[in-house]
């Protein structure tokens, strides 16, 4: 479908956005700084961004908070843990090297916004250093920062994310398992056992390092 109304020039979209002022501009910087590393050493979440030159994936990420470790005012780490091994970001990181990233605290509405390079890295030292209670992941990812930069707090705002008060009950939240086996073609009877599935894996595997089927 053709959108005439699409914008195919940044110029039209000026026309449309006021420039921002030198202040947006001005706090990407190049470097982690001490206030910055401390919201990465509190974030137990972040969402990465990667694409192979055709696609783009986002991919959200989690651990304890901290699991990202800053190393130098330019660099950071995180290992992998298990996932299903589709490995899209790592795939894409392979052939295309730039990574965008988002780290969130909770009860937080401003975000940290960190764009740069990245390598996955078997390197045993680098591993070593990204840890989670004495499990050694089998890669890890090794970025490089060239901005990094706090994002204001008008998305948490609105979506009032943070605030319990606005979670659906439990009953009227969408269930994994119907939906995926809405997107496999599946009976419905087999949402439940997916579900149970699902459950299983949370509580015995996800801390389990990422690669194949005989961590432990």
């Amino acid at each position: 479908m053709t959108d005439a109304s699409a914008f195919t020039e940044i110029a039209g979209l000026r026309q449309v956005y006021r420039m921002p002022g030198q202040s947006a501009w001005d706090k990407a910087v190049p470097r982690i700084d001490p206030a910055a590393a401390a919201f990465v050493a509190r974030s137990p979440l972040c969402v990465i961004a990667t694409g192979d030159g055709a696609s783009l994936d986002a991919s959200p990420r989690g651990g304890p908070p901290g699991f990202i470790k800053v190393l130098d005012p330019t660099h950071l780490a995180f290992g992998d843990l298990v996932g299903n091994n589709r490995i899209d970001s790592y795939s894409n990181l392979v052939q295309r090297p730039a990574i965008g990233m988002v780290l969130f605290v909770p009860g937080m509405e401003e975000v940290l916004r960190i764009n740069g390079t990245a390598q996955v890295t078997a390197d045993v030292t680098l591993r070593e250093r990204c840890a989670i209670d004495g499990r050694v992941p089998k890669v890890a990812v090794h970025v490089s920062v060239v901005e990094c930069y706090l994002h204001c707090g008008a998305a948490l705002r609105r979506s009032a994310g943070w605030d319990p008060s606005t979670w659906p009950e439990r009953e009227a939240r969408p269930s994994a398992g119907r939906i995926l086996t809405e997107n496999l073609g599946l009976d419905d009877a087999k949402a439940e056992g997916i579900d149970a599935g699902l459950e299983e894996y949370y509580s015995t595997a996800v801390w389990i390092v990422g690669g194949g089927a005989d961590e432990a």
